[in-house]
């Protein structure tokens, strides 16, 4: 074989190599994004099905036992869904990416363990007696069965938040003499100081998905006069709930959050923000292109040192721009993670707004005959998806080019023996069967609610 052939050759391998994984991304993205959309409404449902059971075990009132039974039946299909589309996502660990499981298996195994052993079959085992044991277990036990639902959601997102922290900052290892990451603390891992902010924000994100799903819910029941009642109490209580946590993802969450990602990984802050050189008193872009190539945001709408002011709490504060780091250790597609995030923040501005806007409404007293009201909490239903959606690309994306930041960059987590053509066959194979769960799902909750709260 002549010089130019083996050149050729080597070249072919790398493309081979980069071609896989880029697939391989792409696979693990759409898995965990579609994964995604149940796990967020079944955990924010959780804590208003414990509202509307604590209102029944207050009251005495059959009504909001049987709006529990509603949810609880949308609950079921929603955490069926979740299963179905997150056990999957255990095995591309091994098959997509099993250089990365085989080094720091000995770390995330123990989150995801206890994720399954305790969190999980928690959850799962007092869902059965929530939908099914109301009538053995009496009001105040099937009241701490969806509370222990409830918890078992809680720390099943906590166990998964955990594993995310500890990529996104990674803290109790050491090094094993075949570069292998090794365990050193369990408090360690679990007291995270990345993870108390990005698990109440993530927490909270779900609340508002759960909180915009009842109102939207309630608001097509009074828009078509059906189910009176029901459709009060699911706005009522879904403006409330609404309400509350979007003002929580903006403060203390959502700034907690921030001031993680200021300190642990300031190109990312830099990346985020669109922010190309260091600047004292640094302005927040509320709107803009950011050019990689020229290293600039063109047409930019900004609000003069606001970003130094909501970072370091100093109006003149100097914010590192990516000109201080090296191009190697910015993120990978700075474009998608700036608009991702700046999705993220604009529609949860939104919420807030929304939300405000029918909780003056109900305050008033006028809210429940407010059509257009009503059209806009039930048109907005969708949008917390988005939002939860952009959220999550905004961390991962903004963790790139790190697999485990600081320790291991993403190529080298890859699964070094599974080829591109063999990654986008089953990423297609994925794609058709997730599009049949998608219309099953949406079948299925139709049909609850086509049915309503007094279906047995």
């Amino acid at each position: 074989m002549c010089d130019h052939e083996k050149s050729k050759a080597r070249f072919d391998i790398r493309l081979e190599k980069m071609d896989a994984l880029t697939i391989h991304r792409l696979h693990f993205a759409f898995t965990v994004t579609f994964h995604y959309i149940f796990p967020q409404l079944t955990m924010g449902l959780a804590l208003l099905l414990v509202v509307l059971k604590t209102m029944a075990l207050r009251t005495g009132d059959e009504h909001y036992n049987r709006a529990a039974r509603f949810w609880a039946r949308i609950f079921a299909i929603n955490f069926a869904m979740g299963v179905v589309t997150g056990i999957p996502m255990e095995f591309q660990f091994g098959t997509n990416w099993a250089r990365f499981s085989k080094s720091a298996g000995g770390v995330i195994g123990q989150t995801l363990a206890m994720e399954g052993v305790f969190s999980f079959f928690l959850e799962s085992s007092f869902l059965g007696l929530f939908l099914f044991g109301e009538k053995k277990l009496g009001p105040k036990r099937h009241w701490l069965a969806g509370f222990l639902v409830f918890l078992g959601s809680w720390l099943s997102g906590f166990f998964i938040v955990a594993t995310d922290a500890w990529m996104q900052h990674p803290v109790g290892y050491a090094l094993g003499p075949h570069g292998e990451i090794l365990l050193t603390s369990l408090w360690a891992l679990l007291a995270n100081p990345w993870l108390l902010w990005q698990y109440l924000h993530n927490m909270t994100g779900a609340v508002v998905t759960a909180a915009f799903a009842m109102a939207a819910v309630g608001a097509f029941y009074l828009l078509v006069k059906r189910e009176q009642r029901y459709g009060e109490t699911f706005v009522r209580v879904g403006v409330i709930a609404g309400l509350a946590s979007a003002f929580l993802m903006l403060f203390p969450t959502g700034d907690g959050q921030g001031k993680n990602v200021a300190l642990h990984q300031p190109a990312t802050l830099a990346a985020m923000e669109g922010l190309f050189e260091t600047e004292a008193g640094a302005p927040l872009a509320l709107i803009g292109q950011p050019d990689v190539e020229k290293r600039r945001l063109d047409n930019p709408l900004e609000v003069p040192r606001a970003l130094s002011f909501l970072t370091y709490q100093r109006w003149k504060a100097e914010v590192k721009g990516l000109d201080a780091f090296p191009p190697d250790r910015w993120p990978d597609n700075i474009p998608l993670l700036y608009f991702s995030y700046h999705i993220m923040v604009g529609l949860g501005t939104i919420f807030i707004a929304v939300m405000a806007l029918a909780a003056l409404e109900l305050w008033r007293g006028r809210l429940f005959a407010e059509r257009k009201v009503l059209w806009l909490l039930m048109l907005s239903a969708p949008f917390p998806y988005i939002a939860n959606t952009a959220g999550w690309i905004t961390a991962e994306a903004g963790r790139q080019p790190w697999l485990i930041y600081g320790l291991m960059r993403t190529p080298e987590g890859v699964s070094p023996h599974v080829s591109a053509g063999n990654a986008l066959f089953t990423l297609i194979g994925f794609m058709g069967m997730y599009a049949v769960l998608a219309m099953l799902f949406l079948l299925l909750v139709y049909r609850e609610i086509e049915h309503g709260p007094e279906a047995v």
